[in-house]
């Protein structure tokens, strides 16, 4: 049984985190430390300006007034600092992180922060179809989840990398299997929406648009489009040296065993 430090970009009361601690709590001990409210898009922000705040909602379930990697600097440094957890797991998204978003992500924020502090760390991801799901298949990313944990994989990370898993929003006896992929290219517009205040002054809206992948195999935006969840590793220091080939030969292998 691990120790398992979950949290999120969504909220501490957000269906995905939720689903993801009722699964892995069934066969590991589980803490959350996870933001008060919404923070998503703020990628790897630390509040370094004022003070935090830490309340428990309920046994093991903590929220922090801060953001997703402050979560998990304050998980790691005061919640769990006499029980320090095993593995770091984050999510589940409530949306894709798929390509270059994973640079904007607070999901990844908090998976990272935690890799930077040689703890092995996984992002998890239900990919819509659409912005908004009426039935989002948490269950399926959850139990994904749990399979690459039971199967070891996070211990065959090196050190200052993690996992980023995005999973279809699909039941899970849709999913056509699992993929160890490269990180993609999402396309974006540029539109920008300009509008003007009761007092005419102008404000804006970022409101570009996805427009689709890259066109480039074996990628997690590939993988997903074609109804597999996507495994892909994420190296962090570019002076470290990366083999995932381990991992590589350990997603096939769970693969065979779940999808044959």
């Amino acid at each position: 049984m691990s120790h398992i430090l979950i949290s999120n970009d969504d909220g501490v009361f957000a269906p995905g985190i939720k689903s993801l601690r009722a699964r892995l709590q069934k066969d590991h001990r589980v803490t959350v430390v996870a933001p008060t409210e919404e923070r998503s898009t703020t990628g790897h922000s630390l509040t370094l300006d004022k003070p935090l705040r830490l309340e428990e909602f309920e046994k093991g379930v903590w929220g922090c007034t801060g953001f997703p990697a402050d979560c998990s600097l304050i998980g790691l440094g005061h919640v769990c600092k006499n029980d320090r957890p095993d593995m770091v797991v984050t999510g589940i998204n409530r949306g894709a992180n798929l390509g270059q978003d994973l640079y904007y992500s607070g999901t990844i924020g908090a998976a990272r922060e935690a890799a930077f502090h040689r703890v092995p760390a996984m992002a998890t991801s239900l990919v819509f179809q659409k912005v908004v799901s009426a039935n989002p298949h948490y269950d399926s990313a959850a139990e994904i989840a749990a399979w690459i944990i039971e199967a070891g994989i996070l211990q065959l990370l090196p050190e200052f990398s993690l996992l980023n898993l995005n999973v279809p929003d699909l039941p899970l006896s849709e999913i056509k299997g699992l993929r160890f992929t490269q990180i993609g290219f999402r396309h974006y517009s540029e539109e920008i929406h300009v509008r003007e205040d009761a007092r005419g002054r102008p404000y804006y809206w970022i409101a570009g648009h996805y427009e689709g992948p890259a066109n480039v195999a074996n990628t997690d935006c590939a993988a997903v489009d074609e109804g597999h969840a996507s495994i892909t590793p994420h190296g962090l220091v570019e002076l470290a040296q990366y083999d995932f080939s381990k991992i590589k030969s350990a997603v096939e292998a769970l693969h065979a065993r779940r999808f044959s």
